[in-house]
C-alpha cells in the first residue's frame, strides 16, 4: 500500500512539474517583449512622420519595442534597412513602401526569417504579402471627385495625381474616374490636363500646374489634386496667377498646412483619414500576429500575386463646414494651429456652446 501511494505521489509530482513548465513557458511567451520593425518610405511628407509617431506611441502603450527607420525616398535603401532590421531580431514588420513595385524581395527576406509583413497604406505588389492595412483607396478618389462634381458639375478640370509607381496613386485615379467618367462622356467635364507628380512633391506639382495654366490661359475651374502635397503645389501656382480661392482644389491627408489653406479659402477640401486609428490598428495587428491570435479582416486587395487579407478604415471629406467637428475635435490638429493665419476676430467660436 505504501509503495502504491509513493508511486501515485511521484506521478502527481511529475504531472505537476509538467503543468508548471507549460504554464511558465506560456507566460514567458506572453510576457516576452515584442519588437516591431517599422520601415517608412519617406519622411519628407508630413503625413508619414505623423504615422510613425503614432505607431511608436501605440507600441509603447502595449509595452512593445519599435525599431523605426526612414528610407528617405530611396527604394534600395529601404530593402537594405529591412534586411538590417531582420538581423536585429524583429518579430514582425510594418512597412510603408517607397515603391510598391520593388519591395517584394524584402517580403521574401522577412519570410525567410519567419517574420510576417504588414503593408501600411501602400500595398506591396507581386509578393506573398501577409496583411495590408489602409483606408478605402478607391473611396478616397470617389470622395474627392464627387465633392467637385457636387459643386462644379460642368467645368474644366485638371487631374493632378501622384507618381505612377505608387499603387495608391493608381487606385485614387481609378476611384476618381468612377465618378468623373459619365460627366466626361457627356461633355460636362472637360479634362484640360492629366499629370502625375513624381514623389508626390509640391515642387513637382507646382511646375505641372503652372504648365497647365499656361497651356489653358488660366481657364481652369477645378484641380483634382490627389493629396495635400500636390494640392500645395497647385495652390502655389494659382497664387502666382491671382487665382487662389477661385479654383476648386481637392486634397488628402488633412495635413496641417492643408487645413490652414482650407480655413483660409485657398484649398477647398481634404480627405481626412484618422491616422491615430490607422497607426493603432497596425500596431494592434502586429501584436496579435506575434501572439498567435485570430486576425479579423474586412477587405481583400489583389497585389498581382495573391488576394491579400486587408483591413479598411473609414474616410471623411473635410472642408470649412466641418473641420472643427472632425480634425480639431479629434485632436488631430489644434484649433490654434489650424486657424493660426486667420485673424482672431475672424475665427469661429471654439469650443462651440
Amino acid at each position: 500500500m505504501k509503495r502504491f501511494l509513493l508511486e501515485r505521489f511521484i506521478v502527481f509530482i511529475v504531472l505537476a512539474l509538467v503543468v508548471l513548465s507549460f504554464v511558465s513557458f506560456s507566460f514567458a511567451e506572453e510576457s516576452k517583449t515584442i519588437t516591431i520593425g517599422v520601415s517608412v518610405g519617406d519622411l519628407r511628407l508630413e503625413r508619414w512622420k505623423r504615422d510613425m509617431d503614432y505607431m511608436v506611441a501605440r507600441a509603447k502603450e502595449l509595452g512593445a519595442n519599435v525599431y523605426a527607420v526612414s528610407a528617405d525616398g530611396d527604394e534600395q535603401k529601404q530593402i537594405a534597412d529591412i534586411e538590417n532590421m531582420l538581423t536585429k531580431g524583429i518579430d514582425v514588420l510594418i512597412t510603408i513602401p517607397t515603391n510598391s513595385k520593388t519591395l517584394a524581395p524584402a517580403v521574401e527576406a522577412a519570410h525567410a526569417d519567419n517574420v510576417k509583413v504588414i503593408a501600411y497604406d501602400r500595398i506591396i505588389e507581386n509578393s506573398d504579402l501577409d496583411y495590408y492595412i489602409t483606408f478605402d483607396m478607391l473611396g478616397v478618389g470617389k470622395l474627392q471627385a464627387q465633392y467637385l462634381i457636387d459643386r462644379m458639375p460642368k467645368g474644366r478640370y485638371f487631374l493632378l495625381a501622384g507618381p505612377k509607381t505608387d499603387n495608391n496613386a493608381l487606385l485614387f485615379r481609378e476611384g476618381q474616374m468612377m465618378v468623373l467618367q459619365p460627366y466626361i462622356d457627356k461633355g460636362d467635364v472637360v479634362v484640360v490636363g492629366d499629370q502625375w507628380a513624381e514623389g508626390w512633391l509640391s515642387e513637382n506639382a507646382m511646375q505641372l500646374t503652372e504648365d497647365v495654366l499656361t497651356a489653358n490661359n488660366n481657364q481652369i475651374d477645378a484641380i483634382l489634386a490627389s493629396n495635400d502635397s500636390t494640392a500645395n503645389g497647385a495652390v502655389q501656382a494659382l497664387m502666382e496667377q491671382g487665382l487662389a480661392g477661385k479654383v476648386l482644389v481637392t486634397g488628402q491627408d488633412a495635413d496641417l498646412a492643408a487645413c490652414q489653406r482650407i480655413v483660409a479659402g485657398t484649398q477647398t477640401m481634404s480627405v481626412y483619414k484618422p491616422l491615430p486609428k490607422l497607426a493603432a490598428a497596425a500596431i494592434d495587428l502586429a501584436f496579435n500576429i506575434v501572439q498567435g491570435k485570430t486576425i479579423e479582416t474586412n477587405a481583400v486587395y489583389n497585389n498581382g500575386q495573391k488576394d491579400v487579407p486587408s483591413i479598411n478604415l473609414d474616410i471623411i471629406a473635410v472642408d470649412q463646414s466641418n473641420i472643427l467637428e472632425t480634425v480639431v475635435a479629434d485632436g488631430f490638429h489644434s484649433f490654434e494651429d489650424v486657424y493660426k493665419n486667420v485673424p482672431v476676430d475672424q475665427r469661429p467660436e471654439w469650443p462651440k456652446k
